[in-house]
């Protein structure tokens, strides 16, 4: 287990790498940032003042090791339009994007698994039917679209529920939160259904296909010989054998739901980093586009080590040894 563990982190600090390069070379290339922070009225001498104090003039090698440096110690430089440190602008906004995640994933799973079992055992009742229409309805839509049907329904014709922001939230130390205010649940349903849909959608049709083809196997058969309920039949036996595609696609998409929170966070005007990204990108602000690249990349790496962790204590028969997992 130690010796996979030491591998994996190793081929995690390649990807870091790897992701911190292009993320390097392609954000090189966006722009001069320098075209945002002055006026046309700077002459050139201040103009390429700014550069040489931004470090842009240097080598190109030069400006990467330094990029490198800086981000193994979470530093990234000074946002040229916030004129703040760019780590100190992510963690104001990191809660909020975590908070928006994990409720998504929440939504996604403790919904979308009941889902997949019942169509599962029934896939011919009307309620799976309905089921199997609303997924479909789930993975068709584009994210936007969802979101601003919910706050014409919700918001505007209805007036449950706040239509944009993040309200109610609570200081912790440093940390920020809206789980512990009604406001703050009521400004976040929305949001975290709107981007754990489609998360939602796959989850059930993947639990329902793993279902319908454990329900067939041989050692379910004889578990029903065996005279053994149907609650244990279904539950302890076929959805357990269900549950490591389910963990797979869980870990992937709890990624992708980091990453790809800029459409909703838009959508809403929730203050978390996707929103802050998309700012950044507006104004060829350097520094965050290249940080944001590269915790999203970190938090996809750990994501998928955890997964990885997560085999075998739901399947017994795997285990992970020091050359295969």
């Amino acid at each position: 287990m130690l010796a996979f563990i030491i591998r994996r982190m190793a081929q995690s600090v390649v990807v870091l790498l790897t992701v911190a390069l292009i993320a390097f070379a392609l954000f090189r290339f966006v722009g001069d940032p320098t075209q945002q922070m002055v006026s046309q009225d700077t002459s050139v001498e201040e103009r390429m003042q700014i550069r040489k104090d931004l470090g842009l003039d240097d080598p190109v090698p030069l400006q990467f090791l330094r990029f490198i440096g800086n981000a193994a110690r979470f530093e990234f430089g000074v946002s040229y339009q916030n004129k703040q440190p760019v780590a100190k602008l992510i963690a104001e906004r990191f809660p909020a994007t975590m908070e928006l995640a994990l409720a998504s994933a929440l939504f996604a799973l403790f919904v979308g698994i009941p889902m997949g079992v019942f169509t599962g055992l029934y896939p011919n009742s009307v309620v799976s039917k309905l089921f199997q229409m609303i997924s479909l309805i789930g993975v068709s839509l584009p994210t936007f679209l969802i979101g601003i049907l919910l706050i014409f329904v919700f918001s505007v014709s209805l007036g449950w529920l706040p239509s944009f922001g993040r309200q109610g939230v609570v200081k912790l130390g440093s940390w920020t939160t809206s789980f512990l205010t009604l406001e703050g649940w009521r400004s976040l349903v929305m949001p975290a259904i709107t981007l754990g849909l489609f998360q939602m959608t796959l989850i059930m049709r993947l639990v329902r296909s793993e279902m319908l083809e454990v329900m067939r196997t041989e050692y379910i058969r004889f578990a029903r010989a065996r005279g053994l309920s149907s609650r244990s039949i279904n539950f302890r036996h076929a959805l357990k054998n269900t549950l490591i595609p389910v963990i797979t696609i869980t870990g992937l998409q709890l990624g992708s739901i980091i990453a790809f929170a800029i459409i909703t966070e838009t959508v809403f005007q929730w203050p978390g980093m996707g929103l802050l990204f998309l700012q950044a990108v507006q104004t060829v602000d350097i520094p965050i586009m290249a940080a944001y690249l590269l915790l999203v990349a970190t938090l996809y790496v750990v994501i998928n080590l955890i997964v990885d962790l997560l085999y075998s204590a739901v399947d017994p028969r795997i285990r992970i040894s020091g050359k295969a997992a």
